[in-house]
Order: structure tokens, then C-alpha cells, then sequence
């Protein structure tokens, strides 16, 4: 009698409903929306609903439904014109205290949610996605290399123990020491051994120290690839999958991201400037310095975060120079300060900036010290009837505390207003500073006709190959031609159910790896199809034919499949982006439809003929 383990019956029903549900949620379309999440100031409630459903209902764009969740609103739309349309309507009034982004919401019921079932995520040439073109401030790159340059100078001049007036950064992007007059040739020569392609000039008691046109165009050139290594960084830290993130032109970075969820966090994680210092706290009365003009001569006066949107801001009287900042981290973790119990970020410094940290902490224990977010958000202003587009600088004093011991290396930074902006700062921190801050210059949606297009073309073409399989498999294999095409139907649900949950990204490339899987199976089954015929005509029982006929077949299917699985590791290990994305789909595709066409096509073969005492023959 043809028998099959009953274990192996019950994984195949389990592995089967469990493809179903987790596939599920390809089945219901997404919404065209409008994503508004708050910056530091704003608030998200039923007054900013309010206020949103008023300026869309002004500009005849109604909305199909506006939802609040998860700290952010989602206003769903029934069509992308619309969408777009929205989004520029609702920019500007809700200015810079909401980032506006488009996005793509899913209609599938919150319980497949619940239980982690999610749709597939596509490729941009399948479903579109999100477009950003940033400009890059490349002359505050220039600004900040002549900070670094007039802060070099000064501290070489201090640690040689020349004799300085003052050290200071002019307009024309020079930067001018004013010098005692037999210390000149000395810090000329000084200097010029520390900055080798600097143009330095002296004249009278003054030295100028200008950086020449080809460091310049270097500089520029190293701020547009500097942001473009961070950017992909800060978009792997966000996971999302197959980004194109290129150079354009001499100072714009283009950005396309398929498939994201959260397109605002996506866009304020990618335009952030943010980042720390670590300043030393002068003592005075700030309040009086402020009111008097009375700043003393190496302090600067910061102000403290208000603990309100629109509350007093204390002054803070902090030295000029910075004992530590973000450039010499190495890590960061967001965490809980396990004393106040407050939201907190775990710093970990380079051996640069550790030694900086000990040797400042060495020397002023029980002193105060001061950390300094800097967060630099780009703005568009319409002056004059034409478009301004300026960058505000954010520097405020989040934390204020005594230095109670000696520390190097790692440290916490406390004094964060919430978990979300410690994860944040944690994750700013972690992938980089950019060089340069950089502004949108344009938003928009990739192709989403032409990925309608392509899904729609894609499941044509597979419906179709399914329905010649079959018609094929019917009219040749009868009865076997049956099982096969269930096996098949069985082998392609595994496939989208597990690209679904490992949010693997399914692009033009991937789908063609699918194809090529379904053909593997199609294989794979013929040639179990054609052992069963070769053991019936060597006159064995049926029963015996169709277990020998699979067992046979089963080594087979193994070493041929084993070494395409090998090509594809070897493409997901050497191969980038789409590459990845094609041997990602042909190695799940070849492992479900190994199983499929050995254990299922099996278990269903000995469901119909394994119970029949006198079977004389089968339908092959």
C-alpha cells in the first residue's frame, strides 16, 4: 500500500494556511496619502485634524478619510493627482513645525497587521515610490572647514606659546591672526606645516591664511560624496530595501526610495543636520550678560530647551571652544538614564575625542559641563515673488549637568524630551554627520502608472503561464497533471508569503526569478511525471510506481537544483540592488519548489491513490 507519514500531511496543511494568511495582505490595494508628522513644536490632535480637513475642504481636494496614529496623521486620498495636490496645498500653512510627506497606506484589516502579516514590498519599477533631489549647501561646507581652520590656527598658535591678539574668520573666507611682530615668520612657518595647501600671506603684525581654489573644489566635491555616504547609511539604519541614492550633477543627490511606510520620518531622517557638542560652562550671571551686552570675552551665551513649545528660554554662558562634538563619535544607542529615568543616548567616542573628554574631565571635577544640540533645518521663503531657499540653525542647550567624576570614552547625554528623539539623535549620530546641510529641491512619486503597468502586465503573464501549465499538464499528464498544477499554485504562495514577511524587496529582476523558479518546478515535476511511466512500463504495480517513481526522481531534482541555489548565494554575495533583489526570489523560489514538487505533489498523489486496495492503473 502507498502510505505517507501523517506528520508530513500536517506540515504541508499548516505551511499551506500559513501562506495563505501571510499573503493575504497582497490582495488588498494601498492608498494614495499624505503623511504629517510633528518637529519639535508641533503637536499632532484633533485640532491639527481639524485644521488639515479645512484646508483641503478650501482647496476642493476632500480626503477620503484622515486618521491619527502613532503620533503621526495619514490623510488617504482616492487618486495620486489628488494626493500630490494636497501635499502642496497643506506645506507652507502648516510650516516648519510638521514634515509633510507622501506615501503609500495599506487597506489591509488591522488584525493581519496585528499578527505581522504585511503586504510585499515593491521595487520602483513595479509600484513606484518616493523621489527626493536634494542641493547640497556647499558653501557651508566652505564655512565649516574655515570654523575648523581659524579653530586649528588658534590652538596651534596657544600650544606653541605664541603671543596673539585675536584669531578670526572674515567674510572674504580668510582667516587673519594678529600676531605680535617678531612671532609672525614663526607662526607663518607654523602653520604652513600643519596646512600644507594653504595660502598664507603676512603683512605688518597680521598673518592671512586663505585655502586656495583647488582644496575649495575639493572640499565641494568631498561634502556631495561625504552626504552620500551618510545618506546611505541613515537609509539602511531605516531598512529600506534596493535605494537608489546617486549624484547629480556637481551638487544634487538624488534619492529614490520603494515601498517606504513612514515617508516623513524617511525625509527628516535623511535632511537632518544634527549633532552635539560638548562645551565647557563659564561662570557669570547669563541673564545679566544677556540684558548688558556684557559677554565675556571666551564665553558665548546658548540658551536652554524650553520646557513648553512656547516657553522662556534660560540663557547659558558656554565657552567658545568645543571639548568634544558628533565628528569624533563612534557609536550611539538610544537608552533610559537608569537615575531620573529619562529618555537618554549612550555615546561612545573615537580615542581623539576620549582623550579630549578625559583630560577635560580630569581638570574640572565638580565643575559643570554643558551638551549642545545643533540641529540645522533647511527653509524656502518667498521673498519679492521669488523662492529663497535659507538654512536655520537650531542650537540649544539640552543638558546641563556637574562633572562628578573622571570620563573618557563612553558617556550618557541626558536631557532629551522623548524616546522618539533620542532614537533619532541615536541614529543621526550613528550614521554620520553630513557634510554639508542640503535643501529639497523636489518631491515626488516614481512611476506609478508605469508600475501599475508592470504589476499588471507581470500577473497577466504569470496567470497565463499557469493556465497553459495546466491545460498542458491536463491534457498530457491527466490525473498527475493535477496535482502538479496545485503543487505549483502551492509552491508560488510559499514564495510571496515569505517575501511578505522578511520584507524582501520585489523588483522587475526579482520577478523574473520567480518565473524562472516556476519553471524549475515545472521541471521538477515533469521529471517525476516521467519516472512514474518508466516504472509502469517496466510492468511494477502503481502504488509501487508512484513511490519508486518519486524516490527516484527526488536525488535528481536535488543536485540540480543545489547548484543553482550556489549561483544564487554567489549572486546575493557579490551582486548590489536589483542583482540582489534576482537571487533573493530564485533561492526562496527553488527551496519552496523543491518541497513543493517532492513532498506535496506526493502527499496529494498518495491521498488519491495510496487508499485503493485494487488499483489497476492511473491517470499519467
Amino acid at each position: 500500500m502507498l502510505t505517507y507519514p501523517r506528520w508530513k500531511y500536517a506540515l504541508a496543511v499548516i505551511l499551506l494556511l500559513l501562506s495563505a494568511l501571510y499573503a493575504l495582505p497582497n490582495v488588498f490595494p494601498q492608498d494614495p496619502s499624505v503623511q504629517i508628522t510633528a518637529n519639535r513644536g508641533g503637536v499632532i490632535d484633533n485640532a491639527l485634524r481639524t485644521r488639515v480637513s479645512g484646508l483641503l475642504a478650501q482647496a476642493g481636494t476632500p480626503a477620503k478619510d484622515i486618521e491619527i496614529k502613532n503620533g503621526s496623521m495619514l490623510v488617504r486620498f482616492a487618486n495620486p493627482d489628488q494626493q500630490v495636490k494636497a501635499a502642496d496645498m497643506i506645506r507652507d500653512p502648516l510650516g516648519n513645525d510638521y514634515v509633510v510627506a507622501l506615501n503609500l497606506a495599506s487597506t489591509a484589516p488591522e488584525w493581519l497587521a496585528n499578527i505581522g502579516a504585511k503586504p510585499m514590498t515593491l521595487g520602483l519599477d513595479l509600484q513606484g515610490g518616493v523621489h527626493f533631489m536634494m542641493q547640497v549647501d556647499q558653501k557651508a561646507a566652505m564655512d565649516k572647514r574655515l570654523d575648523a581652520l581659524a579653530e586649528d590656527v588658534r590652538v596651534q598658535l596657544r600650544d606653541a606659546g605664541i603671543r596673539y591678539e585675536s584669531v578670526e574668520r572674515r567674510p572674504d573666507g580668510s582667516v587673519v591672526a594678529t600676531l605680535a611682530p617678531q612671532d609672525v615668520a614663526r607662526a607663518q612657518q607654523l602653520v604652513l606645516k600643519s596646512q600644507p595647501t594653504a595660502d598664507i600671506t603676512t603683512a605688518g603684525s597680521t598673518m592671512t591664511v586663505r585655502i586656495n581654489a583647488a582644496e575649495q573644489q575639493r572640499l565641494a566635491l568631498e561634502a556631495v560624496e561625504q552626504n552620500v555616504s551618510t545618506l546611505r547609511n541613515r537609509i539602511n539604519a531605516i531598512g529600506v530595501g534596493e535605494p537608489i541614492i546617486q549624484r547629480q550633477g556637481t551638487d544634487r543627490i538624488v534619492v529614490e526610495l520603494p515601498g517606504v511606510q513612514d515617508t516623513a520620518q524617511a525625509k527628516r531622517i535623511i535632511g537632518a543636520t544634527a549633532t552635539l557638542e560638548y562645551r565647557a560652562v563659564i561662570e557669570g550671571d547669563a541673564a545679566d550678560a544677556v540684558r548688558t551686552g556684557a559677554v565675556p570675552p571666551e564665553a558665548r551665551v546658548y540658551y536652554r530647551r524650553a520646557q513648553t513649545p512656547n516657553g522662556p528660554r534660560a540663557p547659558v554662558l558656554l565657552s567658545k571652544r568645543v571639548i568634544t562634538s558628533g565628528d569624533q563619535l563612534v557609536g550611539a544607542t538610544a537608552t533610559t538614564d537608569p537615575q531620573s529615568g529619562t529618555p537618554a543616548v549612550s555615546i561612545r567616542l573615537n580615542s581623539v575625542g576620549g582623550q579630549r573628554m578625559f583630560d577635560f574631565t580630569s581638570e574640572n571635577v565638580g565643575k559643570p559641563m554643558a551638551v549642545v544640540y545643533i540641529e540645522r533645518v533647511p527653509e524656502v521663503k518667498m521673498v519679492d515673488g521669488k523662492e529663497v531657499r535659507t538654512t536655520r540653525v537650531n542650537e540649544e542647550v539640552i543638558s546641563v549637568a556637574t562633572i562628578q567624576g573622571v570620563f573618557g570614552k563612553e558617556f550618557q547625554t541626558t536631557g532629551l524630551s522623548s524616546s522618539n528623539e533620542a532614537s533619532d539623535l541615536a541614529l543621526l549620530l550613528r550614521s554620520g554627520s553630513l557634510a554639508a546641510p542640503m535643501d529639497f529641491v523636489e518631491e515626488r512619486i516614481v512611476g506609478p502608472s508605469l508600475g501599475r503597468q508592470n504589476v499588471e502586465r507581470g500577473l497577466t503573464a504569470v496567470g497565463a503561464s499557469f493556465a497553459f501549465t495546466l491545460v498542458f499538464f491536463l491534457v498530457y499528464y491527466r490525473m498527475f497533471g493535477i496535482i502538479t498544477s496545485l503543487a505549483l499554485l502551492m509552491n508560488l504562495l510559499m514564495v510571496v508569503a515569505i517575501l511578505s514577511v522578511f520584507g524582501a524587496t520585489l523588483s522587475l529582476p526579482g520577478l523574473a526569478g520567480v518565473a524562472l523558479t516556476v519553471g524549475m518546478s515545472v521541471d521538477a515535476n515533469v521529471l517525476i511525471n516521467e519516472r512514474i511511466r518508466e516504472e509502469l512500463r517496466l510492468g511494477l504495480p502503481p502504488q509501487t510506481a508512484i513511490s519508486e517513481g518519486y524516490e527516484r526522481a527526488k536525488g535528481t531534482i536535488a543536485d540540480a537544483n543545489l547548484t543553482t541555489i550556489l549561483a544564487g548565494l554567489a549572486l546575493f554575495a557579490f551582486g548590489t540592488g536589483p542583482i540582489k533583489g534576482f537571487a533573493v526570489t530564485l533561492i526562496v523560489g527553488i527551496l519552496t519548489s523543491m518541497y513543493t514538487a517532492v513532498s506535496v505533489s506526493r502527499a496529494i498523489a498518495t491521498l488519491i491513490y495510496g487508499r485503493r486496495r485494487k488499483l489497476q492503473s492511473i491517470a499519467i
